[in-house]
């Protein structure tokens, strides 16, 4: 076996051996084995290709191919051209599938159950690290710079487990990235031949310590044991570090019947708009209340109280059971009005929901199945698969009417509560706190900037509601908002919270649903395009308080319309449409669904929340890779001569510094399929000499010293070292190089010069110490000797030219044959 297919093996390994850490993150290890199966395969090509051998491009773009049609005939083969060719279905499959499998991870609990969108996630990604290891480490020869797929493959799992028995799961990743550097360290040692002893060998005697040809490997070996000792052992004596990058991040419902467990909501507005968008508003919830005002009647999925500057989500959160009370909401003091309002609900069969709709805040919720409760939001979540579908359940709930007084005089609130829900990330422009101060000014208190926040929103600051605007929830999404001035309600509720929170008033985001349609027998139908999100803003006395920003959505809470100077925002009805506009109960009897039906899911199931449908309404895949191979297109133009110039050099250097035979067989560092060997008995090519030559004087034009072809080597080299003004060494080696050249030109048996390659990096360093800060950077990224690539184009222009022309005259010079042949005699 070849050292280059030693190499690959260990890249397979090391890949498999990190790939290990995702064993705890799923219940069945029977992916690992298809992982590796396929990995063997997509390893076995890159070894095929560089034994033809092939460029490294089409070592890499082989391997990717086939990978592709491994992934296809295990996860897609109905959907590929023959079984086996995947096309446009086959690629929507695996969108599906990964959408699938992101749902999956963020709704199970660890370990998680193998689904089909999971086992794509972990095969898939296996593949991915392993030919990313296997270019760096084989096709590049570079091991060193492949621990970093390695080191995101094991941080994935890190960050995803409960982090039991981490330590072996990265002991046994070290020890793979160990094996794949010991296997590049022989390899490159086996190009210096055999290595001996220092010493003698007595007769009859052992080997002298340290001698014989495996001494360097031996001491590499104990080497990186030491590193991985220290490396495990010396986290162990310093202090413990909470809230890394690795910290566990705990998906899912927590299993068990006790109390306990975490859970770590998905975003919840991956289909809003989907949902406020959908041609049929089909009813979600059906519900019956004996609150005498509709208008309040918000239905509360989960809060979003962390924003990172990309959006705003849940919190990791305790749950625990249910208790048959629960508590009174944190911050409602007893002094504030409220009414206890009686509801019962029934959701659809198709909606699904992981998280439980309810008025806020509840007192109490009288539900069949496996629900858990999770005290700081005041939800409740569906544990082991448990959701909505087809549930009918009753909730007690406070009506909580405060005054604008009692929210004016609020007191400041807790400190931890005021850090917390006050973050927010660097990343936020600083028109969004700018903005928030003028709309602000002259406010006498947290209470009347929030009512000035919710009118410039919905009434005097000129938004438009639009549902087909993208969501755009990250800090330059709020920003782009302010500007345009149209979005919906999570472009409302994101910039006013964001804006709160800029202002020192503690704030998150609700998402769940606006007040539904009174119907003819008194309940309430709830649909699709109810889906809403809304601010929460906390005020101590009264507690985490509905504020409503967006326009013509929803309805302006009464304690926000206090009588203060310039606040007039009017009081919407109780209802949102009329009822004539009620939503279908009964999903559309249509025998068809359109393809964006399908996308929407509202043909068989359709949420506006966590478990909501999978399409996110983007480009399709094809537009998405056009456009990003468009790009590197366009980033590419500009570094066209930067890249063309290191190829080159690279070339050229290898093909001096590998000599006569290149290590790895007929492939010579000049290029697939080219053999550089030298003339027999020893002495130097002269290709290789003219190649560092070439590069020798490329390197001086790059740096402002223009070629002159007329001038023998010897004055070529005396003029580049007056000209570049370098100093003694640096002149030495383009004298040295320069009399290379006379050998092979001029010489009959010309001696071979070893170091050639060393001596032009020498130069180039020596230039480059004396070049100014623009001489630098043009030689770098605009090298004047990238010119060469134009003339070596534009000669093999000519010279097709005149082989086309030449075919051509010669086709029309050809005599033709007599009609009545030869004359006979």
């Amino acid at each position: 076996m070849s050292m280059r297919a030693r190499m690959a093996l260990m890249a397979a390994l090391a890949t498999l051996m990190a790939s290990c850490a995702l064993l705890p993150l799923v219940e069945s290890p029977g992916w690992l084995l298809q992982g590796a199966v396929l990995l063997l395969v997509q390893s076995g090509v890159g070894m095929a290709a560089r034994r033809v051998p092939l460029a490294r491009w089409m070592t890499i773009g082989a391997q990717v191919l086939v990978s592709l049609v491994l992934l296809t005939l295990s996860f897609a083969r109905e959907y590929a051209l023959a079984g086996l060719i995947p096309g446009p279905q086959a690629f929507q499959r695996f969108g599906d599938l990964l959408q699938a499998g992101t749902n999956d991870v963020e709704r199970y609990a660890i370990p998680a159950p193998m689904s089909d969108g999971i086992q794509l996630m972990l095969v898939g990604g296996v593949l991915v690290i392993g030919l990313l290891v296997d270019v760096l480490a084989v096709t590049f020869r570079s091991a060193a710079p492949a621990g970093l797929p390695l080191l995101a493959l094991y941080s994935v799992a890190a960050g995803l487990s409960d982090g039991s028995g981490g330590w072996a799961w990265f002991l046994i990743a070290a020890a793979g990235y160990l094996l794949l550097l010991l296997a590049e360290g022989r390899d490159r040692l086996s190009q210096w031949g055999r290595v001996f002893a220092g010493g003698p060998r007595a007769p009859g005697g052992p080997v002298p310590d340290g001698g014989g040809a495996a001494a360097p490997v031996r001491t590499g070996r104990r080497i990186g044991v030491v590193a991985l000792g220290i490396a495990l052992v010396v986290p162990l004596g310093l202090p413990a570090m909470d809230g890394g990058l690795l910290e566990n991040a705990g998906g899912g419902v927590g299993a068990g019947s006790g109390g306990g467990g975490t859970i770590s909501a998905v975003n919840p507005l991956v289909s809003l708009r989907d949902s406020l968008n959908v041609d049929e508003d089909r009813t979600v919830l059906t519900l019956r209340t004996d609150s005498d005002s509709l208008s309040n009647m918000y239905l509360r999925i989960v809060s979003l109280d962390e924003f990172d500057g990309t959006t705003w989500r849940p919190a990791k959160r305790g749950i625990e059971q249910v208790p048959d009370e629960l508590p009174t909401p944190t911050g409602l003091a007893a002094d504030v009005a409220r009414t206890e309002v009686t509801t019962q609900i029934t959701a659809a069969e198709w909606y699904e929901q992981d998280w439980l709709p309810m008025p806020y805040p509840p007192s109490g919720v009288d539900i069949e199945g496996q629900w858990r409760y999770e005290p700081v939001g005041m939800t409740l979540v569906g544990d082991h698969g448990q959701n909505t579908g087809g549930q009918t359940y009753e909730v007690t709930s406070l009506d909580v009417n405060p005054t604008a007084e009692q929210l004016a005089q609020a007191p400041e609130p807790p400190a931890q509560l005021q850090r917390d829900y006050t973050e927010l990330p660097d990343s936020l422009p600083p028109m969004v706190a700018q903005t928030a101060r003028e709309i602000t000014q002259g406010a006498e208190n947290p209470y009347e900037q929030a009512v000035r926040l919710q009118e410039y929103f919905a009434l005097n600051g000129g938004f438009t509601y639009d549902t087909e605007v993208e969501v755009g929830s990250g800090s330059e999404g709020i920003a782009r908002f302010l500007r345009d001035r149209r979005g919906f309600c999570v472009h409302f509720s994101f910039a006013m919270a964001s804006m709160a929170r800029s202002l020192d008033i503690p704030a998150r985001i609700a998402v769940g649903f606006a007040p539904g349609t009174m119907q003819a027998d008194g309940s309430v139908a709830v649909g699709l395009r109810d889906a809403h999100a809304w601010p929460e803003l906390y005020f101590e006395g009264v507690g985490w308080t509905r504020f409503e920003p967006t326009p013509s959505r929803g309805s302006t809470p009464e304690y926000t319309l206090p009588d203060l100077p310039g606040t007039t925002v009017p009081e919407t009805e109780d209802t949102a449409r009329p009822s004539q506009a009620a939503p279908s109960e009964a999903p559309s009897s249509s025998p068809s669904c359109s393809a964006e039906d399908k996308r929407l899911e509202v043909c068989d199931s359709a949420a506006p929340s966590a478990a909501g449908a999978s399409g996110s309404g983007g480009p399709p895949w094809y537009q998405i890779i056009g456009w990003t191979l468009l790009g590197l297109a366009v980033a590419a133009v500009p570094l066209a001569p930067m890249l063309w110039r290191i190829r080159r050099r690279t070339v050229r250097l290898a093909s001096a510094q590998h000599g006569p035979s290149a290590p790895d067989g007929p492939e010579s560092a000049a290029g697939p399929g080219i053999r550089l060997d030298s003339p027999p008995g020893g002495q130097p090519a002269a290709g290789h000499v003219l190649a560092v030559w070439q590069e020798l004087t490329d390197t001086a034009w790059d740096y402002g010293i223009l070629p002159d072809e007329a001038l023998t080597p010897r004055k070529a080299a005396a003029r580049i070292v007056r000209l570049g003004e370098i100093d003694e060494a640096a002149a030495a080696s383009v004298h040295r190089v320069a009399g290379a050249v006379e050998q092979v030109l001029f010489a009959p048996e010309p001696q071979a010069v070893p170091g050639l390659a060393d001596d032009v990096r020498r130069l180039r360093l020596a230039l480059r110490s004396r070049a100014g800060r623009r001489t630098r950077l043009r030689a770098l990224l605009a090298p004047r000797s990238a010119i060469r690539a134009v003339w070596s184009l534009s000669d093999r222009v000519t010279t097709l030219r005149i082989r086309v022309a030449d075919r051509w005259a010669g086709l029309i010079r050809r005599p033709k044959p007599s009609p009545s042949g030869p004359r006979g005699g």
